[in-house]
């Protein structure tokens, strides 16, 4: 056999086991997801069981007690919280990052690398030092339990990611596209609107949908400056932990229904992600 077949056949084997590599990894990280919605169906008699019961009856008592068909307080007032506050965040995210992230990559200000060094800074402090302060603030502000608040906190938490990333995206658009439509006699504005931004869609979306997700996993800051009024999602959830004790096949259908969202905006929008993610990462 010849050393380019031996060649070939040696990275054939290779690939085939990163491949296998890659499936097992994959599976590895679903099965605790299948095995919460598998539990979300059962009975709590049977969820309770140790060792598990896979061929347990399935029920939908689960999502009617998350629901609120039991009694209970219902879970919309929250999951539309979470919605605004997400929602809200990563729109002003995206435009208070976008124009600081065209600064800071294509018409570059002076010392750019030390402002994003100064963004990334932002993330070191503990979340929990801060929740004092912002806690007295928000407390003689009059803005406990209100969900402006948490959009206004959101906001400036993701921000500073939000314009690391987006500086990698827009560093790749040619310049040639941007002084061409100044040639044009293109304004910033439509440069923006009409050049750049279509160019780096994907950038975008793949940003959009990280501070969305950090946004709406939150829990820290929505559990000690929320109440009833602005309660969230996530903190909707840590209250079927009560003393009476743990309701597993209860908590496991919240949670599958609270990250639904999630995971529908990661799946609608996976092929832009995958794109934004590879062009920030290429040089």
């Amino acid at each position: 056999m010849s050393t380019n077949a031996l060649r070939v056949r040696r990275v054939r084997g290779k690939g085939a086991g990163f491949g296998l590599l890659a499936w097992l990894l994959g599976i590895a990280f679903f099965l605790p997801i299948a095995w919460m919605a598998l539990t979300s169906f059962h009975s709590e008699q049977d969820a309770a069981t140790n060792p598990p019961s896979f061929a347990a009856a399935l029920t939908l008592d689960g999502y009617r007690e998350f629901f609120g068909a039991g009694g209970g307080a219902s879970p919309w007032p929250a999951l539309i919280n979470s919605t605004v506050a997400s929602l809200a965040s990563t729109l002003l995210v995206l435009l208070l990052a976008f124009p600081a992230a065209y600064a800071l990559s294509i018409n570059r200000v002076r010392k750019w690398t030390d402002v994003l060094f100064f963004f990334l800074s932002t993330k070191m402090l503990p979340a929990v030092a801060g929740l004092l302060p912002i806690y007295l603030f928000a407390k003689n502000a009059g803005m406990l339990d209100n969900i402006w608040l948490l959009v206004i906190l959101y906001t400036s938490m993701n921000l500073p990611i939000a314009v690391w990333m987006m500086q990698s995206f827009l560093a790749e658009i040619p310049v040639a596209v941007i002084e061409a439509a100044k040639v044009d006699g293109a304004r910033l504005p439509t440069i923006l609107a009409r050049v750049v931004a279509p160019i780096s869609l994907p950038g975008i979306a793949a940003t959009a949908l990280i501070c969305f997700i950090f946004s709406w996993n939150e829990l820290l800051f929505a559990r000690v400056l929320t109440g009833v009024v602005a309660e969230t999602a996530p903190v909707f959830l840590t209250g079927f932990i009560t003393s009476q004790g743990l309701f597993l096949a209860k908590v496991c259908a919240a949670s599958l229904v609270i990250s639904l969202p999630v995971l529908a905006a990661g799946f609608a929008a996976q092929d832009k992600l995958v794109q934004g993610l590879s062009l920030g990462a290429v040089k």
